[in-house]
């Protein structure tokens, strides 16, 4: 006897309940002068921000690959929670130069993103460049895309306003789930 498949199910409405010990770890010792902030705010269809996602941060280590586990537990993985404005913050090192993608030009700078969200049957998966980087146009992703669609996947450098970021480069990325100015998502099996 076979049982029917279970039926897919939305997150939430309390999707962050449980994930509060993961909030603030962050891919670069808070204190290091070298580290970058990547932060921006998640927003729903309608253009609400959403107060409860999860994101989830992986970088490759400095030869470009992904990164295993070291011995001081650094493993190129972080996670963070959106504030009551739908806001994240990440520090973390500038990414280097990875591997050849699929073409024969190395893979841009970049910090992978997976959202989780109330209301996604799964999690969305993003990247996030950065504006500076002449390897942007020859990255094998980047190259595939329009321009708009491409420049949905560029964060925007910002000035720091002041307090503990005033001293680094800080990069704006918005994430939109859905609506005219959705992220660029990537299928992730």
């Amino acid at each position: 006897m076979r049982s029917p498949a279970t039926p897919s199910q939305t997150a939430g409405p309390f999707l962050s309940i449980g994930t509060e010990w993961a909030a603030g770890r962050n891919l670069a010792d808070e204190q290091d002068p070298k580290a970058i902030v990547v932060t921006g705010v998640v927003y729903d269809g309608a253009g609400d921000p959403v107060t409860d996602a999860m994101l989830e941060f992986w970088q490759a280590r400095s030869d470009g690959r992904a990164q295993a586990a070291r011995k001081d537990g650094w493993n190129g993985f972080a996670r963070a929670l959106t504030d009551s404005e739908g806001r994240y913050r990440l520090v973390a090192n500038k990414p280097p130069q990875g591997p050849p993608g699929e073409g024969t030009a190395p893979e841009a700078p970049h910090i992978d993103v997976s959202i989780f969200a109330r209301g996604l049957l799964q999690r969305l998966v993003t990247r996030v460049y950065f504006p500076e980087e002449p390897s942007n146009s020859q990255d094998s992703v980047l190259s595939s895309l329009s321009d708009e669609h491409r420049a949905r996947l560029v964060a925007r450098l910002a000035n720091a306003s002041g307090g503990s970021d005033a001293h680094r480069a800080v990069y704006e990325f918005d994430i939109h789930l859905q609506g005219v100015q959705e992220t660029v998502f990537f299928a992730v099996w």
